[in-house]
């Protein structure tokens, strides 16, 4: 996600060469093979049970929503026919409902067809109280799903709602078949691990084999909607390595077609791309590289309740003063460049855009402060009694184990905030974790960014589409995860706030566009403001395509792969 050359798209930039119409294919299936590297290995293609994009974005290509966000943030018909709206009686006057209309011509992979008691099915798969979905936030205040005939599906909401095209919407909701996944709902949901790793789907390709960490062959769905699509006959896609030597199998050797998430140093990067090889391609969206704060106490002695709300608040971070000092003490100007050149923004915030939902309230961050940090802990009586570096108070040593995935940008940024933090006299313990297992969402491993066993962790998250309800929603007390839940939820700083959830609740109320940029604004600055979350980089999308490959359209509104059925090779 990053580099200085415009080889590719950027959402301020116009069209390049990787937007050129696909030529016009004569038979599906007839540019081959196409090879695909995501370093971080998929574990599942269940997106209702996957913690981010490593397994969500490879799932895209069998399982697909009723509508879903083009490359400019258009939303689009997907598995639907329109878009319901006002105008066309999609969505009832009282904003209270949504009717979705289907297209006719789908069929499942296996031949089934596929019919709107699918669409409910799988909106009740992730309601189910005791399943534990991963999407449940999009799926907010949804009261009842029906069929009113096989083409035909109504959901309604328990009030008003403004922006109901939340659920099933974008890549993160997909629709299941009920037939494969009726006996997998609620609590059994992780245990299904044949439909887990292989669903059947309406998508351009059918899954041939998977194995969990390392590769997902792919085959051309026989009965994909298009009879000329998808161009390519069959897909791997490799996970493992890392980024730097992802890019290489594109930009260098050519051996890979597509490498993803290129979190590479971009002086790297663009030595890379002079090879002639491939090029690089960005756009920006809604990605923010951010820390995580733990106002949980993570202290192993707790056992079971560490790092949840039972094991009780954390000894230092929820102290203003500290998280104040360590957000001051950072140089973020210094990391977006160092870590990710044109594609790296500082910022103060995690809501970054669209533009009229980003705020301007925090950006006092934006200059780095090492003597206001210094002062604002000895205000607050953390003090360096002994002389060891280390400031202290009632016998807490501000000591933080600070972890996050492995990967040489992140290494970089973690060994640069270290530095910064020993100047203010705060002790830090890096830590770095496979990727595929600190994203990987296995409730039984400890290792996990769900898990948090740490006091502060860093990794980039963002929201497919352009409305953020259903992302700031994942900040309110019920996110939270948890034993009970299987640790499943986004709302990984453990954040507690009855005023943040009242606003998330006027937020669902409210249908005003510039009203609800007001609101959004405003729960930005609460996270903010309280130190939950500090922002560090605003992280535009960067990927790398072979120079053979044509009709990709770089996305960072949904699934990178999201127009895969159009890709094809260069004669």
């Amino acid at each position: 996600m990053m580099g200085n050359k415009r080889s590719g798209w950027g959402l301020a930039t116009g069209v390049a060469l990787s937007l050129l119409p696909a030529a016009t294919l004569a038979e599906r299936g007839a540019a081959g093979h196409l090879n695909i590297l995501y370093w971080q290995a998929p574990t599942i293609l269940n997106p209702y049970l996957s913690s981010g994009p490593k397994d969500i974005e490879p799932a895209s290509l069998v399982l697909e929503p009723l509508a879903r966000y083009d490359e400019t943030g258009n939303l689009v018909p997907w598995l639907a026919a329109d878009i319901p709206t006002l105008a066309n009686g999609g969505i009832s006057d009282d904003l209270t409902t949504i009717t979705w209309r289907l297209r006719p011509d789908l069929t499942w992979s296996d031949g089934m067809n596929f019919t709107a008691h699918d669409v409910v099915f799988t909106a009740n798969y992730c309601i189910s109280s005791d399943g534990g979905c991963q999407q449940a936030g999009k799926f907010s205040d949804v009261t009842r799903v029906e069929a009113m005939d096989d083409l035909t599906v109504r959901l309604t909401f328990a009030a008003p709602k403004p922006f109901p095209y939340g659920p099933l919407v974008g890549v993160e909701t997909p629709i299941l078949q009920k037939a494969q996944f009726e006996a997998c709902m609620g609590a059994g949901a992780q245990s299904c691990t044949a439909q887990n790793t292989a669903p059947i789907g309406t998508g351009p390709f059918q899954v041939t084999d998977f194995r969990a960490g390392d590769v997902v062959t792919f085959e051309a769905n026989p009965r994909y909607r298009d009879p000329e699509k998808p161009g390519f006959a069959t897909v791997t896609i490799k996970g493992g390595g890392d980024a730097i030597s992802a890019a290489r199998a594109v930009l260098e050797t050519g051996e890979m077609d597509y490498a993803w998430n290129l979190q590479v140093d971009p002086e790297i990067l663009n030595t890379m791309a002079d090879g002639g090889t491939g090029q690089i391609i960005r756009s920006f969206g809604t990605p923010v590289e951010r820390l995580m704060i733990n106002r949980t106490n993570p202290a192993p002695s707790l056992g079971d309740l560490r790092s949840t709300l039972k094991g009780g608040p954390h000894p230092f971070l929820t102290d203003p003063a500290v998280l104040a000092a360590m957000s001051l003490a950072i140089d973020r100007t210094v990391v977006a460049e160092l870590g990710y050149g044109a594609a790296g923004k500082p910022i103060c915030d995690i809501l970054p855009a669209p533009a009229i939902y980003a705020s301007s309230a925090n950006d006092t961050c934006l200059t780095q402060d090492i003597d206001r940090a210094r002062h604002l802990l000895d205000d607050a009586g953390w003090i360096d009694s002994d002389g060891d570096g280390v400031r202290e108070k009632d016998g807490v040593r501000l000591s933080v184990l600070f972890q996050t995935s492995t990967n040489p940008v992140r290494q970089d940024t973690q060994a640069l905030l270290k530095s910064w933090w020993a100047g203010i006299g705060i002790e830090t313990e890096l830590r770095h974790i496979d990727p595929s297992v600190f994203f990987g969402g296995d409730p039984g491993s400890p290792d996990t960014f769900q898990k948090f066993y740490a006091d502060i962790q860093m990794f980039t998250n963002f929201f497919p589409g352009t409305d953020p309800e259903a992302y700031l929603n994942n900040w309110t007390c019920k996110s939270i995860p948890a034993p009970a839940n299987n640790w499943l939820g986004f709302n990984i700083p453990r954040y507690c706030n009855a005023d943040y959830d009242a606003l998330a609740a006027e937020l669902a109320q409210t249908s005003a566009l510039e009203e609800r940029a007001v609101i959004a604004r405003r729960m930005n600055d609460m996270l903010m403001q309280a130190g939950a979350l500090i922002p560090l980089v605003h992280r535009g999308d960067v990927s790398a395509i072979s120079n053979t490959l044509k009709g990709v359209r770089m996305n960072s509104w949904d699934s990178e792969l999201w127009n895969i059925a159009d890709w094809t090779r260069a004669k």
